[in-house]
């Protein structure tokens, strides 16, 4: 028999219109919404609590985090993403595209391990059914390295990729445009000055020599499927127009307005990071998020490095920048569902996946209370 979940004197937040009224979960799907409340004796009275769809996080780096708690102290890896699985679904995020980096630039050595052990291990937890939330991969790939296309390869044809990213986190360009703070950054990662500056050299030339053919061959290799394809820290109306030209339909994390315009104006879409919001800034010193939310220049946040901070983001926007709710949720929820070629969810709509999520406003902040992912009770 079906399971029927009801939930019932619920805000319920919906594409065009925000409905006080009734849900009714059937299995796996929503099969009803209504006005008002139910009659039915079984249903679950949310005490006037908003209902929303399961959020959708087409960017985190949040594994990053459990597999390195502490600079010195790596953690066993299937145990940091079960960790990982948990966070986010504690954060009302049911479907997550795990980010992980593909390309070493001689820094961040320790993440080619985790993109291969996470790899390993969202296969085994998905196929034993272990995880809260539905788990994609999204392969971000760093142009100038030298291994990227030998990493890039076994994966390409994975099932659960989603989403490619073109990265260059080169110093000089994008996001570390400016030298001085890359500078610093690496400084206080350790490093002294010689090291940094012979690094910053040999990463230059790098660049040089490997940036166009490994993009070229990325680009030849994505060609043709369904996977979605993003540029990353877009800085210049140049870079825009190369991307469009290319084919690249998402801006992910445009770090000046220009660039963000000029992704829209060419017709693709916009991730800014959820925790720009909340803080009220870049960590790095780049666009503010919500100056691209008002100039109309987002299209979906993602939660980067904080997965709570999706919603606290959404409802936020709704307080200080002039969305409706509907709209603001759909930026953490339908829209990033369509980029990732996921039309079955992302909205309080019957027949699609019942993903949703129970949430109180504690003054301003938004507490997720329960989860249902897949018709499941996760949280």
């Amino acid at each position: 028999m079906t399971q029927e979940t009801i939930l019932t004197n619920a805000i319920l937040v919906l594409r065009d219109e925000i409905l006080t009224g009734t849900i009714v979960m059937n299995g796996r799907v929503i099969a009803d919404i209504q006005a008002g409340p139910s009659a039915v004796r079984t249903a679950i009275d949310v005490g006037g609590d908003y209902v929303i769809p399961g959020v959708v996080d087409v960017h985190t780096d949040n594994l990053e985090r459990q597999v390195q708690p502490r600079s010195l102290a790596r953690w066993p890896s299937r145990s940091a993403m079960v960790a990982h699985d948990a966070q986010c679904a504690a954060a009302g995020v049911t479907t997550v595209l795990d980010a992980l980096c593909l390309g070493d630039l001689g820094f961040d050595k320790e993440r080619i391990k985790t993109f291969q052990d996470g790899v390993v291990d969202l296969d085994a937890l998905t196929e034993a059914g272990l995880l809260k939330s539905q788990h994609f991969l999204h392969l971000r790939c760093e142009v100038p390295a030298a291994d990227v296309l030998d990493l890039f390869d076994p994966v390409a044809g994975h099932p659960l990729v989603r989403m490619i990213s073109l990265m260059d986190h080169s110093p000089g360009v994008g996001q570390y445009a400016d030298m001085d703070f890359y500078r610093k950054l690496r400084r206080q990662g350790g490093l002294d000055e010689a090291t940094v500056e012979r690094r910053i050299g040999e990463m230059q030339a790098q660049r040089v020599r490997l940036r166009d053919p490994n993009r070229k061959a990325l680009l030849d290799r994505v060609r043709g499927t369904t996977i979605a394809l993003a540029s990353h820290d877009d800085r210049t109306v140049e870079e825009i127009a190369e991307n469009a030209a290319d084919g690249i339909g998402i801006s992910e994390f445009p770090v000046t307005m220009e660039a963000a315009k000029a992704a829209k104006a060419a017709g693709m879409a916009v991730i800014a990071g959820a925790p720009n919001i909340v803080r009220g800034g870049s960590h790095s010193g780049n666009v503010s998020a919500a100056d691209l939310v008002r100039a109309g220049s987002v299209d979906a946040f993602a939660s980067d490095y904080v997965p709570p901070s999706l919603i606290e983001a959404a409802f936020q926007c709704v307080r200080e920048h002039g969305l409706t709710l509907s709209a603001a949720i759909a930026m953490v929820s339908d829209h990033p569902a369509r980029m990732s070629g996921l039309p079955d969810r992302g909205r309080l709509e019957t027949g699609l996946r019942a993903d949703m999520v129970r949430v109180r406003l504690h003054g301003t902040l938004p507490i997720v209370r329960q989860v249902w992912s897949n018709g499941e009770r996760t949280i």
